[in-house]
């Protein structure tokens, strides 16, 4: 036992602090995207690859585009054709008019000019819609990027024929990410309370959010409700796949905590040197949630018990005085 007269000490007490649930947590890009043809022909070129980075409008991969160019060609030779029969309509149409009043034109053929040019002027409308269904088409074969990021995933290969909807190319963008945590069924009521979660990363680097969606059902597995937590945007050196550590308050709770300095740990043993009459004795302890300058203590520790602060200095002096 150890001499307690030039040893500083503390006395413990319960105090109010906040409960913590701790979860593990996983990023994912806010972004994320498989991009797919529009359009039928063969890859004739990849601009980029997996791990490239692209920015927002690159051209990705351009398709064969003699058929999708011979579409608009044909559609324009049938707009010119349609707005050559529309003037010819609309004159007999115009003529047909002038002459009518004066007896020299039947009901039957005025009827019939009309109808032609109303359906000329139809086949104008009809052939200008298929200019811009032939000019969509032929810019559907250079597939742009949706946004700026990393390629993940390349579905197809240089040479290869493909067909509309299928997949191209997968990726995601770096400009925000979001956590992605599963919260245990008997803590929802207390998150939707205090929607607030607090992030670490294993850089050391730590986030607090209140911008959540909590998922309205829950897993029938693991009976835990998927939280999506956002975070700040354009963060650097966040990617997706990350680990983190999510938590949240699940109210108020007694609990003695005391310095890290206090406490001497020994594999899996913790311990502590409470004061006893003039000295000290070795106390072991069971802690719970620490950080770098505190230790909460579940069992091992009652509220007004004395302990050295400085758990070392304690050990140092036992081993000089033996």
């Amino acid at each position: 036992m150890a001499s307690s007269n030039s040893i500083e000490t503390i006395r413990v007490s319960n105090t109010e602090q906040t409960k913590w649930v701790e979860l593990d947590a996983t990023l994912e890009a806010v972004k994320a995207a498989t991009v797919s043809a529009q359009t039928s022909g063969r890859i004739l070129r990849l601009n980029y690859d997996v791990n490239d980075i692209v920015p927002k409008g690159a051209a990705l991969l351009e398709i064969t585009s003699k058929e999708q160019g011979a579409e608009l060609a044909s559609a324009e030779a049938g707009l010119a054709r349609a707005v050559a029969l529309n003037t010819k309509a609309q004159q007999t149409k115009n003529r047909y008019e002038a002459l009518f009043p004066q007896g020299a034109i039947s009901q039957g053929k005025m009827d019939e000019a009309i109808a032609r040019a109303t359906s000329a002027e139809q086949e104008v409308s009809a052939a200008k819609a298929n200019i811009i269904r032939a000019n969509e088409s032929l810019t559907y074969t250079t597939v742009s990027a949706p946004f700026s990021g990393i390629v993940t995933q390349r579905h197809v290969e240089l040479g290869e024929t493909v067909s509309p909807s299928q997949p191209l190319l997968s990726g995601f963008s770096l400009s925000q990410m979001r956590a992605i945590t599963q919260v245990p069924q008997r803590y929802i009521d207390a998150l939707k309370r205090q929607p607030r979660f607090k992030l670490s990363l294993k850089d050391g680097r730590e986030f607090s959010s209140d911008k959540l969606t909590i998922f309205s059902f829950a897993d029938p597995l693991s009976h835990s409700y998927q939280v999506r937590i956002s975070l700040p945007e354009g963060e650097p050196n966040l990617m997706p796949g990350m680990w983190a550590k999510a938590r949240f308050s699940s109210g108020i709770i007694k609990r003695i905590t005391i310095p890290k300095s206090a406490l001497i740990e020994r594999g899996e043993l913790s311990a502590v040197y409470r004061k006893l009459g003039q000295g000290f004795v070795l106390n072991q302890v069971r802690i719970g949630v620490s950080d770098n300058h505190k230790a909460e203590i579940l069992s091992g520790l009652d509220d007004g018990d004395v302990i050295a602060l400085d758990a070392y200095r304690v050990l140092l002096e036992q081993q000089a005085s033996k």
